[in-house]
């Protein structure tokens, strides 16, 4: 793996995963069902600065961004386990064009969104295409969950040969063990970085 400190800027991506309303909104689905975590609501303020930083070296923002296909009578489109683990899911959440859909304040607008409907960002997505459509050979990653959306798309990435930079700071997970163990286990496929750390190589 290149060293992140030799990435062309205007060659790479920052990428955050579901930092979304419905995520983290008070008024959002899990805001509703009151299933948030101070962890995870403190990450837009957080990456912000990034977002600025990497656009000011010619980078791209890219946001990955849960979705809920409606179907038939406006009912989402829900796979069974995800059903069975977030029961409050209902009409609306997650739906394209929504409120709860849409990126967070803080970080909105997004270069560009990627709908996704499962835990990778890469995952029958459009992703990889704009990526080699703009020449974007690097990704630094951040959102939710740790071990759920973050690992699997540092994973895809990783058997895409894509180089990839996790904020360790800059995700989060709704049990600081579980989001520490994630952590641990990716050291072998994604270089590490804080938010500081990163930003203080993106404005060096």
């Amino acid at each position: 793996m290149s060293d992140p400190h030799t990435w062309d800027w205007s060659r790479t991506g920052l990428l955050t995963i579901d930092l979304q309303n419905d995520f983290i909104h008070p008024d959002g689905a899990y805001g509703r069902a009151d299933q948030g975590a101070p962890a995870i609501a403190a990450l837009p303020d957080r990456v912000a600065p990034l977002v600025k930083a990497l656009r000011a070296r010619g980078g791209t923002y890219f946001s990955a961004q849960f979705t809920l296909v409606p179907g038939p009578d406006d009912e989402p489109l829900i796979a069974p386990h995800l059903k069975k683990l977030r029961p409050f899911l209902t009409k609306g959440d997650f739906a394209p064009g929504s409120f709860g859909h849409t990126l967070v304040d803080a970080l909105h607008p997004a270069d560009y969104v990627i709908e996704k409907v499962a835990y990778s960002a890469f995952y029958q997505t459009r992703l990889e295409y704009i990526m080699r459509a703009l020449d974007v050979e690097n990704l630094i990653v951040g959102g939710i969950v740790t071990n759920g959306g973050v690992a699997s798309t540092l994973r895809d990435a990783h058997l895409r040969n894509i180089e990839t930079l996790m904020l360790t700071d800059g995700c989060a997970a709704f049990r600081q063990d579980v989001h520490d163990a994630t952590i641990l286990s990716l050291g072998t496929v994604t270089h590490q970085m804080t938010c500081a750390e990163t930003l203080e190589m993106l404005t060096a």
